[in-house]
């Protein structure tokens, strides 16, 4: 987009008196179950695809197959979006919504190692911690079929409306 003739990488939010401070959107990541990220690949196309994560150390982590369509559209454009959205209800008589969310622009790529794993414990404490002894051994059994990926956040905004 232009504005007053050069490019904005990062449009400014239009309802800034809606923003959550960088702390509430990073608590809004730590506590999330899910997220959309959005990607774009050889098509044009956008592709949307909810998926679990953790967010760890200033960085957002999910994991996949070893091929698919997430895979590929990130091999053709590494730039991705990530949206988490938080508590809803709706305000009927507002004729509103009550939300919090985030979202994230950023560089998705592959890691490994003790990254990986790290990435992959992430994710059994976020999702299964009653669970942890189990997890370690799938982790340790099925590292090689998984791969790990990475957002490197280039720019983050959080919205909220109570």
């Amino acid at each position: 987009m232009r504005k007053g003739g050069s490019f904005i990488m990062f449009l400014e939010m239009r309802r800034g008196d809606r923003a959550l401070t960088e702390e509430q959107a990073v608590q809004l990541l730590e506590e999330g179950q899910y997220g959309i990220l959005s990607l774009t690949g050889e098509t044009g196309y956008a592709y949307g695809v909810p998926l679990n994560y953790a967010y760890r150390d200033g960085h957002i982590y999910f994991h996949g197959a070893r091929e698919g369509n997430k895979l590929d559209h990130i091999a053709f454009n590494n730039k991705v979006s990530f949206c988490v959205v938080g508590k809803t209800s709706p305000l009927p008589e507002k004729f509103s919504y009550r939300y919090e969310s985030v979202i994230v622009f950023g560089r998705a790529s592959e890691v490994s190692g003790q990254e990986k794993r790290d990435a992959l414990l992430a994710l059994v404490e976020k999702y299964s911690s009653d669970f942890m002894e189990k997890g370690l051994a799938y982790i340790q059994k099925d590292t090689g079929k998984t791969i790990v990926i990475r957002i490197d956040i280039d720019h983050m905004t959080g919205k909220g409306q109570s």
